[in-house]
């Protein structure tokens, strides 16, 4: 069995390369520069970019199972993993694990969890197998919506999100990856222990950190003005605020034992993350 990942120069595709070196796991990993990939035993890299059709489908001849981390956040980031994943049927690639979204659906109201859901649905009409890793948000990311004033500001109202830390989804990809059959045609929801709102959130980093941290709950109004001051793309301004509302309506308040099912580890809280920081 050969495998190959993407996003090794990352942080999800950092740790599963590390991981899988450390357990002497050979592997190939697909980087877009050479010098930035990690120096790791077992392994070989390749250079493509996810829009490369012919690059992508050379580094991937002769690759079994293939990690697909999700391409950085983008407007033709759909067109990109369509091209990847194109690449990787015609050059025989048989599974693809893929970092997907646990609200992922075609009506997702976090609007990348719709490029999300139609990646997967790419990757399903090609006939190779899958293993969807559908990650809920990021607690790693959490202490990063804190304002230099010290407020978390969405239109979040007084939803809980299960998020989850990029720790525990690179453990995950490990051991589908170390075990791939185990794993064919799984989609895993993957989640942190508990649903927090973002009022439990502010409450913990401020606790941890020792500084005020407060959470403001914005209209849809507020949040679209208080995101101007950065001049972002129609698309990225939605994805923004889209964050929060999903969040509101409760699409990400289930909290699932996948994590703990795949790996035999219960997964980290914000506090483990903040500390583990």
């Amino acid at each position: 069995m050969t495998i190959a990942i993407t996003g090794a120069t990352g942080n999800i595709g950092g740790a599963v390369a590390r991981a899988l070196a450390a357990d002497g796991v050979p592997f190939r990993m697909i980087v877009r520069d050479a010098a930035r990939a990690p120096a790791l035993p077992g392994t070989d890299v390749a250079v493509a970019t996810f829009d490369d059709v012919d690059a992508a489908r050379t580094a991937l001849e002769g690759i079994d199972v293939l990690l697909m981390v999700s391409a950085a956040e983008a407007e033709d980031r759909l067109a990109q993993h369509r091209a990847f994943v194109g690449a990787a049927a015609t050059a025989g690639v048989r599974h693809v694990v893929y970092t997907s979204f646990s609200g992922a659906a075609a009506d997702a109201t976090f609007t990348l969890g719709r490029d999300h859901w139609a990646t997967e649905q790419a990757i399903r009409a090609t006939g190779m197998a899958h293993t969807f890793l559908r990650d809920n948000f990021y607690l790693d990311f959490v202490e990063d919506l804190v304002g230099e004033d010290g407020v978390i500001r969405g239109p979040a109202g007084d939803g809980a999100m299960a998020a989850v830390a990029r720790a525990d989804v690179a453990r995950v990809a490990t051991a589908v990856l170390e075990h791939p059959t185990a794993h064919l045609d799984r989609t895993y929801e993957l989640t942190g222990p508990v649903a927090i709102t973002l009022e439990q959130a502010a409450a913990t980093v401020r606790a941890e950190r020792g500084r005020t941290v407060t959470y403001h709950p914005e209209t849809l109004d507020e949040a679209y003005a208080s995101r101007a001051r950065w001049n972002p793309e129609p698309w990225q301004a939605d994805a923004w605020v889209s964050t929060y509302t999903a969040i509101a309506e409760g699409a990400l308040a289930h909290v699932s034992g996948d994590v703990e099912r795949v790996t035999g580890r219960a997964p980290m809280t914000l506090q483990d993350v903040l500390r583990a920081g």
